[in-house]
Parts: C-alpha cells; structure tokens; sequence
C-alpha cells in the first residue's frame, strides 16, 4: 500500500508516467500497471490521461490529500521520538534561493552542525516563489520570505534584515555626477549606508542606465517594479536573470547598474559604488517560514534560536511569536 501511494504522487509530481518512472527507477510500462492496479481497487480512475501534463481526477484530489497527511503525520511522529533524544538525533530540510544558500545559511548551517552532529541537515534549492509551495506541500520544514503583509496561513517568526542598494560599475559616467551619493564596499561593509545622515536617491538619478533586473517571481523585481513605478521611469533592461547573485557578478564586470543585496557585498568588490534608495521598500524584513499548525521539533526551535542569534534578530525565550516584527 504504502509503495502504491509513492508511485501515485511521483505521477501527480511530474505530470506524466516517463518522468515519474525515472525518478522511480523503474521501467514506464511497469509503473502504468502498477497505477492501473491501485485504480482498479478503488474502482475509478486517478488521472485524467486526456490532459497534458495529466490531472487528478476527483478521486485522484482526494488520494493525494490523504496521501500528504499521512506522509506529515510520519514524519511528525519521527520528529517527536527525536525529541526525546535531546537532540542527538533528528532531521531538518531547509529550503532556500541560491542567495540564502549560498550568503546567509552558511555561517548558521556551520555552527549548528558542530554543535549538533547528530541531526541531519537537508538544504533543497529552489526560487523564492517555489519554495513556498514545496512548503505547502511538506517537502521542507522551513523556508525564508520577505513577503510584505502576506495572505498565506504559514507561521513566520523574524529572522533578519538586508538592505537593497543599487550597484553601478565604477567606470560609469553617471559616478562622477553623483559623488556625493556614492558608497564604496568599504562603506557597506562598515554599515555607512545605514546611517540616517547618509543621502538616498530616487531611481529617476539613474534613467540613463541599462538595468540587470530579475525575473518576475524573484521578490526583488517586484521591488525593482515599485522603485521605478514611484520614480515615474520606464527602465532601460539589459538583461534579465532569475539569480541576485548572477546579476551582481554582471554588475561588477561593467555590463550595467542592479539591485543588490548590502550582505552580498565584500572589501574586493572595488569594480563598483553603490547608492542608497530613497524608498521604504529598500528594506526588507525576512521571515523564517513555516507550517502553520505543524509539530515545530527540538531541532527547528534551535536552528531558529542560532539563526536569530547570529543575524541579531532575538525575541524573547518563550515560544517563537507569531507577531511581525515591528520596524
């Protein structure tokens, strides 16, 4: 029964039998009978096979609901018997974008693995938009969002804090104009650009420029969207890439100005300046992400605590709140 179910989801994960038979490694004529005999059983079909990438039926719906619950309630209850064990055993699947992954979990994921070998640590990669919905889907305990005021029902507590900049290649005309505006990593990485004295500019400062934006579903060109929109400017788009790192590298080998991250940037990155936003929307809040109503184990609340503690977010030490954090 149980083997049934998985080659079920692995045909509504991948919206068609070859697929799914490759993630199974088992042969396509195989898995169809396998599906064929599950179908038999219940005495209706699971997929509607007229459609491309197939659909569930009704009953299909209904099969894959029971199926997650059942798949949540297992992995619940390991969570629970790890508990016990103090944290010297248990599991933990964080999902991120190739920024968190890569700039913000590293130091975090570190520390908490010294600390606790014992507990398996899964990092899933995904855009921001995506990992979401594999959140709702069960298939990671946790995941970051910057999202303002959103209508999900997921849980979030305060993890941290960044501040998007724009990065301009050094040898860029506009730099000269803008002097007093200009920041160097240096001046990043001493926090100059925090300071409330420190000037911000609208976007309309830097029409002439070709852009790197990201693509629509990165939170970011969402922003990016707004910044221009309340500067009245239609952008000049180079290029666009799903990935900030990607189009900060672009940046500082000369290819046009981008947003970018203050915790991407390093004292090497001399090839650029940066400049504040005159915009609310440059500062962004991310929440850990989680499901709403989930067993929350041993081994998540002390990721939190080490995710809090070393981006210095802290709240108090009852449970995690479900309040946003004020700025």
């Amino acid at each position: 029964m149980e083997q049934e179910m998985k080659y079920v989801y692995a045909v509504y994960k991948h919206g068609n039998f070859s697929k799914a038979a490759s993630s199974l490694y088992m042969t396509q004529p195989a898995l169809s009978i396998a599906i064929q005999r599950v179908e038999k059983s219940i005495g209706m079909p699971l997929f509607d096979r007229s459609k491309k990438p197939l659909k569930l039926t009704e009953a299909g719906e209904l099969y894959i609901k029971k199926y997650k619950q059942i798949q949540q309630m297992e992995h619940e209850l390991a969570q629970q018997l790890n508990d016990l064990s103090e944290l010297n055993t248990g599991s933990l699947r964080i999902g991120g974008s190739h920024y968190f992954n890569s700039y913000i979990l590293p130091p975090v994921l570190t520390k908490y693995k010294k600390k606790h070998p014992g507990i398996q640590l899964e990092l899933l990669e995904a855009g921001s938009n995506d990992l979401l919905n594999i959140l709702s889907e069960h298939e990671i305990d946790v995941t970051f969002n910057c999202t303002i005021k959103p209508k999900d029902s997921f849980h979030r507590i305060p993890g941290f804090i960044d501040t998007i900049l724009i990065s301009v290649p050094r040898n860029m005309p506009i730099n000269d104009r803008l002097q007093d505006y200009a920041l160097s990593a240096k001046d990043i990485i001493d926090k100059k650009h925090q300071d409330f004295s420190t000037p911000a500019l609208q976007l309309d400062a830097f029409s002439e420029l070709p852009f790197i934006l990201l693509t629509p579903g990165n939170n970011l060109y969402s922003r990016s969207t707004t910044f221009f929109n309340e500067a009245h400017i239609i952008p000049n788009v180079c290029l666009q890439v799903s990935q900030l790192v990607t189009a900060y590298h672009l940046s500082r080998f000369g290819m046009g100005a981008t947003f970018i991250s203050d915790l991407l940037v390093s004292p090497e990155h001399d090839s650029v300046l940066f400049y504040k936003i005159d915009s609310p929307l440059s500062i962004r809040v991310f929440d850990l992400v989680m499901s709403n109503g989930s067993y929350m184990s041993n081994a998540m609340k002390e990721f939190i605590r080490m995710f809090q503690a070393q981006y210095g977010l802290h709240l108090d030490k009852r449970e995690p709140s479900r309040k946003p954090l004020k700025l």
